[in-house]
């Protein structure tokens, strides 16, 4: 590989991984923006802090912190920030394919455990102000049934883009390591 195709590799990767660091801004702010502005995480209290937007602030953080290490690798080509960066993406890559496994073989106790919560919070409309208020966002913005038929109809739609987001991911890993190899050869070439 010359040098030529080293310089395009690194640029392609840095702003990959730069388009990724925005994406994953706005994925923080939009899970801050849900954070002070929906109340609807209220409505299962077996597990409180597992709302939309706790989710989103720590996706949008671990994307923004994967990809400035991508961006910061490729364009100063230290190999330490590849390495983390491939790690990280393994990791990644490896706890998608676990979770996604793990929802396809509890989808029914998920279900079930998800519509107890929301049936013992709609039991308590009338005597809890912040679970009236959050019903009520729900209802204005649409109902569970309306979204699950959507997620339903759906599905091979997300299945489609959940297989993108990982051949990006391999992709994405594949280059650090092609860099990081060339790396290697280009500082032996060179003597350093």
């Amino acid at each position: 590989m010359g040098m030529s195709s080293l310089k395009l590799l690194k640029y392609v990767l840095f702003f990959f991984n730069l388009l990724f660091w925005f994406c994953g801004c706005c994925i923080l702010g939009f899970g801050i923006y849900l954070l002070i502005h929906n109340d609807i995480g209220i409505l299962f209290r077996n597990l409180p802090s597992l709302t939309l937007g706790n989710v989103l602030v720590i996706v949008g953080s671990i994307i923004m912190v994967v990809a400035f290490l991508g961006c910061m690798g490729s364009i100063k080509e230290n190999k330490c920030l590849l390495m983390s960066f491939f790690v990280l993406l393994l990791i990644i890559l490896l706890a998608e394919v676990t979770l996604a496994i793990l929802l396809f073989v509890y989808e029914q106790k998920l279900s079930k455990s998800v519509a107890e919560s929301l049936t013992d919070s709609f039991q308590r409309y009338y005597s809890d102000n912040s679970t009236k208020a959050a019903w009520d966002s729900i209802h204005k913005f649409g109902c569970y049934v309306g979204a699950k038929m959507w997620f339903q109809s759906n599905f091979l739609y997300i299945g489609i883009i959940t297989i993108c987001v990982c051949v990006i991911q391999v992709l994405g890993m594949s280059f650090a390591l092609t860099l990081n190899c060339q790396i290697d050869k280009t500082s032996q070439s060179l003597g350093l």
